[in-house]
């Protein structure tokens, strides 16, 4: 027989938090699809200071503009790259450089505050309090890695490093896992007072594991812009491995930094990642939750043919956002399917 739980305070509103963090969950979907668009517009760099809260008020008039422009035309990226930019062009990047920063502050208001208003009330249950505030300084953490970003392409380099891009997105995923999670976890409690939180299982951990390196080989190809390097698929530029790669420093750091080596490990590790996240939907379809197995299915399958699109139209920026986004999606469902095996699991061991 199953321990009983003790029933939370009657001023626990655990259905109210899920939702909460669903709609949390969909701001940060958005967010990783404005970075997308953001990096592959170049814009990153447009902005060269963090103000956290005077920065929420754009230029508003020319003078404050050809300041801002004044300070862009001071790096690298703009003295070797982009000499002769006109200020319309300049405010074009960035407007996308803004509203991501701005969305990353709407999304830390999105959490705070109700995240606050909850503890006043007395409505978060028991034993979430540490996790919701652990996710709060998650997401600070993660505006200073945005930041600890954007410093690496502003003395000696023309862009960003894609190490810190990587830290960055990744960053970005492990808390959309975990608020998805979280939400999870929380919804069950609004349904049985006597729900305890998933496990992780091992297969639901070995499949994390294989998309978190699908995902860093993504972010690396972002970050060196390798998607550029063939308009070719299956083979690249007529060959199936790329040729004339050689590897003086070894082939680790080869797989590391040279933009050929990391698309083709990244068109190819895809297919590593189809068969991990097969495997665990078909250990979600077992545990009941055959929306979630669905939803599996269907994410990796277009992701997939977005990869192939974006490549073969040589990084169409509709295609490529797409395929940011998609890949931000196929995180929730990875952790929607990983919470059921987990929650499952769970239900069938004794205390």
């Amino acid at each position: 027989m199953l321990q009983r739980t003790a029933l939370q305070p009657a001023t626990a509103r655990p259905q109210a938090l899920a939702r909460w963090l669903f709609a949390v969950a969909a701001l940060i979907v958005l967010m990783v699809g404005v970075g997308g668009i953001t990096r592959l517009t170049e814009s990153g760099l447009s902005i060269t200071e963090w103000k956290p809260v005077s920065g929420t008020i754009p230029p508003l008039n020319t003078a404050q503009w050809q300041a801002e422009f004044a300070k862009y035309q001071a790096i690298p990226e703009y003295q070797l790259l982009n000499r002769g930019m006109t200020l319309a062009q300049f405010q074009t990047i960035f407007f996308w450089e803004y509203l991501h920063r701005l969305l990353g502050r709407l999304i830390g208001l999105a959490f705070a505050l109700p995240l606050a208003w909850f503890a006043i009330r007395r409505a978060i249950p028991r034993g979430y309090g540490v996790r919701l505030t652990a996710l709060l300084l998650l997401g600070g953490f993660q505006g200073a890695i945005g930041w600890w970003m954007v410093t690496s392409g502003l003395s000696e380099r023309t862009d960003v490093s894609h190490y810190r891009l990587a830290a960055h997105l990744l960053t970005a995923l492990f808390i959309l896992a975990g608020t998805v999670w979280t939400a999870l976890d929380l919804r069950a409690l609004a349904a049985n007072p006597h729900a305890r939180p998933a496990r992780l299982t091992p297969v639901a951990a070995i499949a994390g594991g294989v998309l978190f390196v699908q995902l860093l080989l993504g972010a690396f190809v972002a970050g060196l812009d390798a998607g550029h390097v063939t308009r070719e698929w299956p083979l690249m530029n007529g060959h199936l491995f790329p040729a004339g790669v050689d590897a003086p420093d070894g082939w680790v750091l080869a797989a590391l930094n040279d933009p050929f080596v990391l698309h083709w490990l990244h068109r190819w590790w895809a297919f590593v990642a189809v068969a991990a996240l097969i495997w665990l939907a078909r250990s979600v379809r077992r545990a009941g939750a055959r929306r979630a197995s669905v939803a599996i299915h269907s994410l990796f399958g277009i992701q997939i043919l977005l990869g192939i699109a974006t490549v073969m139209t040589g990084v169409s920026l509709h295609l490529a956002a797409s395929h940011q986004v998609v890949g931000a999606l196929l995180v929730t469902a990875t952790a929607w399917g990983a919470h059921a095996v987990g929650s499952n699991v769970r239900a069938a061991v004794p205390a």
